[in-house]
């Protein structure tokens, strides 16, 4: 096995790829990726100006993909890999589909669950946040500035 291959910072990558095709569709730049037995069985980015749906985040349709690629609503045994964090909606639907993890890279100051519902997640659920922080809120940052200018 390739050291590093399933890690944390690996996995991030994915879902800042799926950020970057969100940016480059003038989206808010937020990807992410849901893992099950060190596989990513899905990938999804904000799709909101697109499908025109303030439901279509990253998260959600990520969700949703894990749940039909499995052929269940549930999520037990998998990790939501995710470049921002999850507002309280997304947060909501990690509870909801009963996520092992949720890892995410950046944290949102001001729309994050953490400070608008803080108990949003399953209370088993395992929060890790800050991976690949940097990376994360640099899309991010720059994208708004990118909108801004």
């Amino acid at each position: 096995m390739i050291p590093g291959l399933h890690s944390d910072e690996a996995f991030m990558k994915e879902a800042l790829k799926q950020a970057q095709y969100a940016f480059e569709e003038n989206e808010v730049p937020v990807g992410a990726v849901v893992v099950c037995e060190n596989k990513i069985i899905s990938r999804a980015y904000n799709q909101v100006e697109k499908l025109n749906d303030v439901t279509a985040h990253a998260e959600i349709l990520a969700i949703t993909a894990a749940e039909n690629y499995l052929g269940t609503k549930y999520l037990a045994g998998c990790k939501l890999y995710v470049t921002l964090e999850p507002c309280a909606m997304c947060a909501g639907a990690t509870y909801w589909s009963q996520l092992d993890e949720i890892i995410f890279g950046a944290s949102d100051d001001k729309r994050g669950y953490s400070k608008m519902a803080p108990n949003a997640t399953h209370p088993k659920a395992i929060v890790t946040p800050g991976i690949l922080a940097n990376e994360c809120r640099e899309l991010i940052t720059n994208f708004f500035k990118q909108m801004r200018g």
